[in-house]
C-alpha cells in the first residue's frame, strides 16, 4: 500500500508544469540519503521541477552506484568518481558511504524512471519504455503518469498504446462513469491487447453493470472487424512461410525422384546434416571471428550445400546406384541410411538440441500492425527460398549439366545412346538434391529447433509436394509448396493441426486420384513408357 501511495504521489506532481533545471546538490543529496518518506518527497519536487539530470542520477541509484558524504553526492562507476550534479571528476573522499535503498524506495526510483522514459524526447526510448509497461499490471495509480504522457506524445502509433493503457486502467476502476466511458473509448483502439482485454472482462462476468457490459460488447463488435485483416494477413504470411520452407526441402527431392524415381527417405537427415554444419560454422565463428559473428550465416549457406552434397555423392556411389529401378530396396536403404545418420549425429553431438542464434539482423521484426509483427528471420528465409529457386531453374535450364539432366530425365537410352554418362549425372544430380537439402537445413536453423529429428518433420510433406505438383516439374513443385503452406495454416484455424494435417492428405488423395500426373505432366515421351 505505502509503495502504491508512493508511485500516486511521484505520478501526481508529474502533472505539474514545471521550468527544467540541473538537479542541485541538495537535492540530489536529499534523494539519496535520509528517511524513505523524505527522499520519495525530494524525488517528487525534482520530477515536479523536471530536472534535466534527474534521470541519470535515478539509474545510478537504481545501480546502487552512488555514494554520499556529509554535503556531496558522486556517481561512482568503474573505480571513477564524478559528482552527481555537475558531472565532474572528483576525488572520492574516504568517508564516502553506499546509498542503500530498500524495497519501498527502490520502488518509488522505478516508478520515477519509467514516467522519466515516458516523456523521453527520444521516441525509441519512450517505445521501450511503453513496452515495459505493458508486460506489467496497471494500476490505477500510474493514470497520472500516462495522461502527462499522452498529453506530450506526438507519435501517433505510440498515442495509441497510451490510449489503450489509459482506457484500460479506466475500464477497471470503480467509478461507474468512467468505466463506461473507457468501455465506448476502447472501441476506437486498433490494438489486439484491447481486445483480449473486453473479452476477458465479458467471459469471466468481472463487469457487474448491465449498461457497461453493453457498451464493451459494442466496442467488441467494433475492434474485432479492424484487427480481422491483421490475423488474416498473419495466417497467409505463416502459409507462406511454410510453403517456403516445403519448397526448399522439397527442391532436392524434385531433381532426384524426377530423375532417378528414388524415393530417397533419406533427404530429411541430408537437411539435418545442413542444419549441423550450419551451426558448427557458428561456433567457429564464435571462436575464432568473434567481430563477424552476425555474417557467419554468409559463410554457413555454402559449407551446408557443400557438405550435404558430399555426403549425397558418398551414398549415391557406395549404395544407391545399385538399387536403381528397385524402387522397394531403394525406400529401404534409404530409410536405413536415414537411421545411420541421425545415430552418428547423436553420438559426435549428442541427443539434445543444439542452440543455433540469429544474427542481430535477422532478429526482430516488422510491426505491420497491432496484431501482425513480420519477423525478420520469416522473411529472410522466404526471400533465400526464391533465390534458390532462381538457381536450381538456371542451372537447369541454362547449363549444359541441367541439358544432360533433363535429357535423361525425358529419356535415359535415348541419352546414353547419345554419350551422355549417365552414371555420373546421376551422381551429380543426386549431390545437387543433397546440396540443396542441406540449404533448407541451414534456413530452417534460423526459425526452429535443430536436433537429430529435425528432417522426420519434413519427409513426409516433402514428398507430397513433389507428387502434387508433378514429378521433375519445378513449377508444380513451386505452387504445390506454397499452396499446400497456405492451406495447412487456413485449416488449423478452423479444425486444428491435427485434423488439417488429415484434410490436406485427403485431398492430395483425392486430387491424384483424379490428376496422377501431378499439377503439371511431364513434358515429352519416356522410352520406358
Amino acid at each position: 500500500m505505502m509503495l502504491l501511495m508512493a508511485v500516486a504521489a511521484l505520478t501526481t506532481l508529474l502533472m505539474a508544469p514545471g521550468q527544467a533545471h540541473a538537479l542541485s546538490a541538495p537535492q540530489a543529496r536529499a534523494i539519496a540519503a535520509g528517511e524513505t518518506d523524505d527522499r520519495i518527497a525530494a524525488l517528487s519536487v525534482a520530477l515536479k521541477e523536471g530536472d534535466t539530470t534527474l534521470a541519470a542520477f535515478v539509474q545510478a541509484l537504481l545501480d546502487d552506484a552512488v555514494k554520499v558524504t556529509a554535503d556531496k553526492t558522486y556517481l561512482v562507476r568503474d573505480g571513477k568518481a564524478v559528482d552527481a550534479t555537475t558531472g565532474a571528476e572528483a576525488t572520492l573522499p574516504e568517508g564516502a558511504e553506499d546509498v542503500v535503498n530498500n524495497n519501498r524506495m527502490r520502488g518509488a526510483l522505478e516508478a520515477a524512471m519509467g514516467s522519466l522514459k515516458l516523456v523521453s524526447p527520444d521516441a525509441k526510448v519512450r517505445r521501450a519504455a511503453l513496452a515495459e509497461l505493458s508486460k506489467t499490471q496497471l494500476l490505477e495509480a500510474q493514470l497520472p503518469l500516462i495522461e502527462k504522457a499522452l498529453a506530450v506524445e506526438t507519435d501517433a502509433g505510440l498515442k495509441e498504446q497510451l490510449e489503450g493503457m489509459r482506457a484500460t486502467i479506466l475500464v477497471s476502476g470503480s467509478d461507474k462513469a468512467k468505466r463506461l466511458e473507457a468501455a465506448k473509448a476502447l472501441g476506437a483502439s486498433h490494438l489486439s491487447t484491447v481486445k483480449s482485454l473486453i473479452q476477458e472482462r465479458l467471459a469471466t462476468s468481472v463487469e457487474p453493470d448491465a449498461e457497461v457490459r453493453g457498451a464493451l460488447m459494442t466496442s467488441l463488435a467494433a475492434v474485432e472487424p479492424r484487427l480481422a485483416w491483421g490475423e488474416r494477413l498473419g495466417v497467409i504470411f505463416t502459409g507462406l512461410s511454410l510453403g517456403s520452407i516445403l519448397l526448399l526441402v522439397a527442391l532436392g527431392l524434385a531433381i532426384t525422384y524426377g530423375l532417378m524415381g528414388v524415393i530417397n527417405m533419406a533427404h530429411g537427415e541430408l537437411m539435418m546434416v545442413g542444419a549441423y554444419a550450419t551451426y558448427v560454422v557458428q561456433n567457429l565463428f564464435r571462436t575464432y571471428f568473434e567481430g563477424w559473428f552476425d555474417w557467419y550465416i554468409v559463410a554457413a549457406i555454402p559449407v551446408s550445400f557443400l557438405t550435404a552434397a558430399l555426403v549425397g555423392a558418398a551414398l549415391e556411389r557406395s549404395v544407391i546406384r545399385w538399387l536403381y529401378g528397385r524402387p522397394l530396396e531403394t525406400l529401404l536403404a534409404t530409410w536405413g541410411i536415414s537411421l545411420v545418420l541421425m545415430q552418428t549425429v547423436r553420438t559426435v553431438f549428442g541427443a539434445q538440441n543444439v542452440p543455433v542464434e540469429n544474427p542481430a539482423w535477422l532478429s526482430g521484426g516488422i510491426a505491420v500492425m497491432s496484431n501482425l509483427t513480420l519477423p525478420y528471420n520469416r522473411i529472410a528465409l522466404m526471400v533465400f527460398a526464391l533465390l534458390v529457386l532462381g538457381g536450381v531453374a538456371l542451372l537447369i535450364a541454362r547449363t549444359r549439366l541441367g541439358l544432360f539432366v533433363r535429357g535423361v530425365t525425358q529419356n535415359r537410352r535415348m541419352a546414353a545412346c547419345m554419350g551422355v554418362n549417365t552414371a555420373r549425372i546421376d551422381m551429380y544430380a543426386f549431390s545437387l538434391g543433397a546440396g540443396i537439402a542441406g540449404l533448407a537445413g541451414c534456413a530452417l536453423s534460423q526459425v526452429g529447433n535443430v536436433g537429430p529429428d529435425l528432417g522426420q518433420g519434413y519427409i513426409v510433406d516433402s514428398f507430397m509436394v513433389v507428387v502434387l505438383g508433378g514429378v521433375g516439374q519445378l513449377a508444380g513443385t513451386v505452387y504445390a509448396a506454397l499452396g499446400l503452406g497456405v492451406l495447412n495454416k487456413l485449416l488449423e484455424g478452423v479444425a486444428g493441426a491435427v485434423l488439417a494435417k488429415i484434410m490436406v492428405l485427403v485431398f492430395i488423395v483425392v486430387f491424384i486420384q483424379k490428376r496422377p500426373q501431378g499439377i503439371f505432366a511431364m513434358k515429352g515421351r519416356s522410352a520406358e513408357a
